[in-house]
């Protein structure tokens, strides 16, 4: 039997931006990423799976595009969020999120 690649489904992966304490995180330039661009993911048996960003969007925290994010998909897909626009001070965090949306490369 052959082993299976990938599923139908979004894979999520969430990742800080930075911190005030260390500096810059693992998502520190996602929000550089562009549509037509390349991700790799490494799954946890080493094989790799390629995915190209089909579109990236900056969203307020409070509109955030829960069903385009965690929602059914045709095929493979990616989704990488972090934080990001203007940093709220008073708050203490940034006002929105960068998600990136990727589908399966051919």
């Amino acid at each position: 039997m052959a082993r299976q690649l990938w599923v139908t489904g979004s894979t999520v992966i969430e990742g800080h931006v930075d911190s005030a304490a260390n500096g810059p995180s693992v998502f520190y330039r996602l929000g550089g990423v562009a549509v037509g661009d390349r991700v790799d993911v490494t799954r946890a048996d080493a094989f790799v799976v390629t995915f190209v960003v089909d579109e990236v969007r900056v969203v307020p925290k409070d509109d955030f595009p829960t069903v385009d994010v965690y929602g059914n998909t045709d095929g493979p897909e990616l989704r990488l969020i972090t934080c990001g626009g203007p940093f709220d001070s008073a708050a203490g965090s940034y006002e929105d999120n960068v998600v990136v949306f990727a589908s399966l490369a051919p």
